[in-house]
């Protein structure tokens, strides 16, 4: 007999639908698996074989031949084992052919005939409700993941046993549903850090501000200790919470890397990754035997930072080029490609030169103008032009680590829900004015939005002028000039560029001045 399940697999972060096709034939006892499985499909034969022996029920002796449609398309996973056994068991006659084509079923199978979690199921139930099923038969552990989908019916399962009883009017699986308002991680997660620590340093707080509110690309340099690190890992608590569409793609690279928190299955808090200088080009962009997101893919519409920047191989971070302007990174390998999304900030901090003290007033640097050449020249000068602000962080004054004001016991510094009041706000404007566009902030605008959204008067055109003839601005850092200043004025609230908001903004190009 033959008997057909439909399954799902990935290509990138999206789903195909995989048809399991079953067929039972006289012959000698054979499991043969058709269709481009790979390694961990193919050894699913004795899985679904001893767990359906364990469920109670009685595996066929005859000649058994599944084929995974369409052939031609590598399928990976062990989310195949369930789909399989079902498909066997339809072709014995034990669950009725009919009720099972409106279902997308996945699982991995346990040799007791339990069903264990499976990767990416987010993307499955996607799949499925794009292509107009009726519903998805996935793990009991995914029911919070796939549930984040509405408009499908999602059936969590445990066992096949529960599976065959439900098929035959045995027994009845709850439909799984979920309050995502309640379930979400939203803005009130304690990060245990804010931005009223940093003493000092109100140039670079300024820097950071104006980045969260456009998005824009940030690099700071200066000796050690001035607080570059620190900075940067207090971002995460100025920048707004992600919408829920930006939250669901998130969720999707992570559901696929198995880093879903089975506590908190939708979180709105942005991504923030820092890989150490050791990673390989692989593993920033993604790659691999098996291509898998990186980590500019597990910070997308979040913030990628990387510390000790001239550490990082040069063809490594050469690698970042494309996918900064692209905004998704495309891996191909023989017979398959695949495309991940890559929409992040990137905060990057260095030294001024191998021993970090060329900057400091004291006069310690003990480094020669090669070695501080060779030090700066793994950072390439295309790579610094895609980095909307380039700012130098000094070290610290001793009056500016002062913890609070004679007398009142209240901190100086401002804290960081003041701060993300006004980034919200920038970020609100920016929302309204590309309402119609394919971009979401002023970081992400190219030629043709500055000349909609960036009119300059003619003031402003002299300052540009001046900055190309006198500064060597070149067109693309006159570009980033502009989509700073622009932000500038959203933080102000000002419909128009004014000259001190470009003459601000020029000053957040320090490596090319």
């Amino acid at each position: 007999m033959l008997a057909r399940v439909d399954s799902c697999s990935l290509t990138g972060i999206d789903g195909f639908i995989v048809e399991v096709e079953v067929d039972i034939a006289y012959g000698l006892p054979v499991f043969n698996i058709v269709g481009l499985p790979e390694i961990s499909i193919r050894e699913s034969k004795e899985r679904v074989k001893t767990a359906i022996k364990n469920s109670g029920y009685t595996f066929p002796m005859e000649r058994l031949v599944v084929n995974l449609a369409p052939a031609d398309i590598k399928k990976e996973g062990t989310g195949l084992d369930l789909p399989i056994a079902i498909g066997i068991l339809i072709a014995s006659e034990v669950i009725p052919p009919d009720k099972i084509k409106n279902y997308i079923v996945s699982g991995e199978l346990s040799l007791d005939g339990k069903i264990k979690p499976v990767k990416a199921v987010l993307s499955y139930a996607l799949t499925a409700k794009q292509m107009g099923y009726k519903g998805i038969i996935i793990p009991f552990a995914n029911a919070d993941e796939a549930a984040m989908v509405e408009g499908i019916d999602v059936l969590p399962v445990k066992s096949i046993a529960q599976i065959v009883d439900f098929f035959n009017g045995f027994t009845n699986i709850e439909i799984h549903r979920m309050d995502l308002t309640k379930s979400a991680n939203i803005s009130s997660r304690t990060y245990g850090m804010d931005f009223s620590e940093v003493k000092g340093q109100q140039h670079a707080k300024r820097a950071m501000e104006i980045a969260a509110a456009g998005f824009h690309n940030l690099i700071m340099s200066g000796p050690p200790g001035s607080g570059k690190s620190m900075l940067a890992k207090r971002l995460a608590t100025i920048v707004p919470e992600l919408t829920f569409d930006e939250a669901i793609d998130v969720t999707r690279i992570y559901s696929i890397m198995g880093l879903i928190d089975n506590e908190i299955s939708l979180s709105l808090t942005r991504p923030f990754r820092s890989p150490h200088h050791t990673i390989s080009d692989a593993g920033l962009v993604g790659g691999g035997a098996r291509p898998r997101p990186g980590e500019i893919s597990l910070a997308h519409n979040g913030v990628l930072f990387l510390d000790e920047l001239p550490e990082f191989k040069k063809h490594v971070l050469e690698v970042l080029r494309q996918p900064m302007e692209d905004g998704k990174v495309s891996i191909s390998r023989a017979g398959m490609k695949a495309t991940y999304p890559s929409q992040f900030m990137l905060v990057a901090a260095m030294n001024p030169c191998p021993c970090g003290y060329l900057s400091d007033p004291t006069g310690k640097c003990t480094c020669t103008h090669p070695q501080i050449q060779r030090y700066r020249s793994k950072i390439s000068g295309p790579l610094l032009d895609r980095i909307d602000i380039q700012i130098e962080v000094p070290k610290v004054k001793y009056r500016d680590l002062s913890d609070t004001l004679k007398g009142t016991g209240k901190t100086r510094e401002e804290t960081s829900s003041q701060i993300r009041k006004r980034v919200k706000f920038a970020r609100e404007l920016q929302k309204q004015r590309f309402i119609k566009s394919s971009i979401s902030n002023n970081a992400k605008m190219h030629s043709r939005h500055l000349k909609s959204f960036c009119s300059l008067d003619e003031s402003c055109e002299k300052i540009i002028e001046q900055a190309v003839n006198v500064l060597g601005f070149s067109a693309r850092a006159c570009h980033c000039v502009i989509r700073v200043a622009r932000t500038i004025a959203d933080l102000e609230n000002s419909l128009e560029i004014q000259r001190h908001h470009l003459a601000e903004a020029i000053q957040y190009r320090s490596f090319d001045r």
